[in-house]
C-alpha cells in the first residue's frame, strides 16, 4: 500500500510518500518512495501493551479522518541483536487512514505514559 505522509516523519521531513509493506501480524515495514535507503520497520504496539491516546482534530483533518475511518496505528522499532534489546518508539506512533492512503507521525505530549525508547523485553511474555 502507498501512502502520502501529510505529518512529516520527525528527522524526515523530506519523506512524502512511502510504501507500507506487512512482514507478519506483528511488524511491518514503512519504505520511501523516492530515498531507497529510508525504511523503518513498525510494530503494531496492541500486541505488546495497551496502547491510546487522542487524535488532535487538526491531525484529524490533515488525515481525513472520521468515525467510520480504517485507521491502522504502528510504531517504528529499532530492531537490535538479540531481539530483546530492540527499542520501541511509544511516544511518536505512525496514524495510517488505510480508506485514503494517508499517514501521519504523532508526537504525543511530554507528560504522556509512553517512552521514546521503550526496550520490547518489557512486554515479551517470559
Amino acid at each position: 500500500m502507498r501512502f502520502d505522509i501529510c505529518v512529516p516523519i520527525l528527522g524526515f521531513e523530506n519523506v512524502k510518500e512511502v510504501t507500507l509493506e506487512k512482514i507478519d501480524d506483528a511488524f511491518m515495514r514503512m519504505q520511501s518512495t523516492t530515498e531507497e535507503h529510508i525504511s523503518f520497520t513498525l510494530i503494531n504496539p496492541f500486541v505488546l501493551r495497551e496502547y491510546d491516546f487522542e487524535i488532535s482534530d487538526a491531525t484529524q483533518a490533515l488525515l481525513e479522518v472520521d468515525e467510520k475511518s480504517n485507521i491502522l496505528i504502528l510504531n517504528i522499532i529499532i530492531i537490535q541483536t538479540p531481539v530483546e534489546d530492540s527499542v520501541v518508539n511509544f511516544i511518536g506512533p505512525m496514524v495510517f487512514n488505510t480508506d485514503n492512503k494517508r499517514a501521519a507521525q504523532i508526537v504525543l505530549s511530554e507528560s504522556t505514559k509512553y517512552g521514546v525508547a521503550e526496550k520490547i523485553s518489557l512486554y515479551l511474555k517470559k
